[in-house]
């Protein structure tokens, strides 16, 4: 990578955080793709390394857990036999866990969503913590079996499942499957 200064790179940086693509940062900063990609790369290293080290013994509270998902190359429906069940192609998950109150995201991880990511992932976020917290996920049945092999009985736990329905009445938005249905979230706790 050509040295660039310190000032282009919190541009660059600026923009990715923003939300832009690597093409749009591309153009708006006139950097190269590989660049912003190897700036990047190397960013992601230290922002992780940092995380590792100093997110430990955290005070935390309140934690949602959640996965989000996205895929690469393609979507998994879409890949061709060789590259399925090859990670890095298809569908992939990332699992977050934040803190309610100050939005503080002590763990996260990219994986399948399985059990045993799940266990790797919450074992992960229970090492970071140094009290007994309140945590809510959504109700994805592997989180149940990793947070109580992570955590045992020292957790305030509870599934929030979302139930989905029909909306009476005039109300209406947009839906790529049907413009006039609309789904509405009704959720329940499911204490565990």
């Amino acid at each position: 990578m050509n040295k660039i200064s310190n000032s282009k790179k919190a541009e660059i940086i600026t923009c990715l955080i923003e939300g832009n693509s690597i093409r749009a940062t591309s153009r708006m900063t006139g950097a190269a793709k590989g660049t912003i990609i190897s700036l990047l790369v190397r960013i992601g290293t230290v922002c992780a390394a940092y995380q590792n080290d100093h997110m430990r013994n955290l005070h935390c509270k309140k934690i949602q857990c959640d996965e989000i998902w996205s895929f690469c190359y393609a979507k998994e429906k879409n890949l061709s036999p060789e590259k399925q069940d090859v990670f890095g192609y298809g569908d992939v998950w990332t699992w977050t866990a934040i803190d309610a109150d100050p939005k503080l995201v002590p763990s996260f991880m990219v994986g399948n969503r399985d059990l045993e990511t799940a266990k790797v992932f919450i074992s992960d976020f229970a090492s970071r913590l140094a009290e007994r917290v309140q945590l809510t996920t959504d109700g994805h049945r592997p989180n149940l079996q990793a947070v109580e092999e992570a955590f045992g009985p020292d957790i305030d736990y509870a599934m929030l499942e979302k139930i989905y329905g029909r909306v009476e009445g005039d109300e209406r938005r947009y839906s790529p499957h049907s413009a006039s249905v609309r789904k509405q979230k009704l959720s329940r706790a499911s204490l565990i």
